[in-house]
């Protein structure tokens, strides 16, 4: 509830109106009337707190390592009218239109900054095609910007540099992308992602996890159209596979088609090796050596 100074109870005549910020509702507190109903809020969207707790301020959106400038630039709008809506003076046109082509050009005056600009802006369309989480590009900026500082990004290929930071980031947050979805989703060879994944894991001396095979289970599965009884025999399969340290050393793409693979026939399905290779994107080839080591667990 808000107090306010300003303004009469059209019915008692007195000025004792209270806002309910919540409803955006105006009432007398003397007579209970409802002067006004769904009144915007006058309030800040965040709050920064000083010391006392008192300093209240409207901003914008928050700041973010995906956007090269951290979201704190400003932009010149393209509208030629003033404050007041008058259309500009053509002499005025032509300023401001200089100062917008200089204002564009000196948010990125090094050849390091136009470098990160595009770059985040490739992470941005790799991160729709691939379905990734504002967590994962996140985590991709962060190290992109690293490997930027450390000037590895000179010479290099973007597109490379950035698929790899995607790849990094996901391997980071276990989110099961393989090279090859992340080399096709941003377009170039297996290999250049894996040159530069080497590069910056070497250089930044990144600390990456084990893949875990459970995670890339469902993926496959939803892909291959296999049923949910299939998925849970198969993360048991893959359950007692860690226990005994089997999945050390191998690809979990591969151990996670060879567990479903296994678990499929195990409950009657009728799917086949070439089926389950297609959907996880690993050889068939592999998927039989990884059954071998499998089929006792079961």
């Amino acid at each position: 509830m808000k107090v306010l100074n300003s303004g009469k109870c059209p019915t008692c005549n007195k000025t004792s109106l209270i806002l309910d910020e919540s409803s955006g509702e105006m009432i007398c507190s003397a007579c209970g009337v409802v002067v006004s109903e769904n009144r915007e809020s006058g309030g800040p969207e965040w709050r920064s707190f000083a010391n006392d707790g008192t300093d209240k301020s409207r901003v914008g959106a928050g700041s973010s390592i995906t956007m090269h400038d951290m979201g704190l630039s400003t932009v010149i709008g393209s509208a030629n009218k003033d404050a007041t809506g008058k259309p500009l003076s053509s002499s005025m046109k032509k300023s401001i239109d200089r100062l917008r082509t200089w204002d564009s050009r000196s948010q990125a005056s090094t050849s390091l900054d136009r470098n990160l600009r595009q770059a985040l802006s490739e992470m941005d369309k790799l991160k729709d095609k691939l379905s990734l989480s504002d967590t994962v590009i996140e985590k991709s900026a962060y190290i992109y910007r690293k490997a930027n500082e450390m000037k590895l990004v000179k010479g290099r290929s973007i597109h490379g540099l950035v698929a790899a930071c995607v790849y990094a980031a996901c391997r980071d947050t276990e989110t099961p992308r393989t090279l090859d979805d992340v080399a096709d989703g941003i377009n170039i060879r297996r290999k250049d992602v894996a040159r530069c994944y080497r590069l910056i894991f070497r250089e930044l001396d990144l600390k990456v996890p084990v893949a875990d095979p459970i995670n890339g289970v469902a993926r496959i599965a939803s892909i291959a159209g296999l049923g949910e009884k299939t998925k849970r025999k198969a993360i048991e399969l893959l359950t007692k596979a860690k226990k005994i340290g089997m999945v050390a050393g191998k690809d979990p793409m591969g151990l996670a088609a060879a567990a479903l693979y296994l678990s499929c026939i195990a409950s009657g399905g009728t799917t086949t090796q070439k089926n389950i290779s297609e959907a996880s994107g690993v050889t068939e080839v592999t998927i039989r050596n990884r059954c071998t080591g499998l089929k006792p667990l079961l």
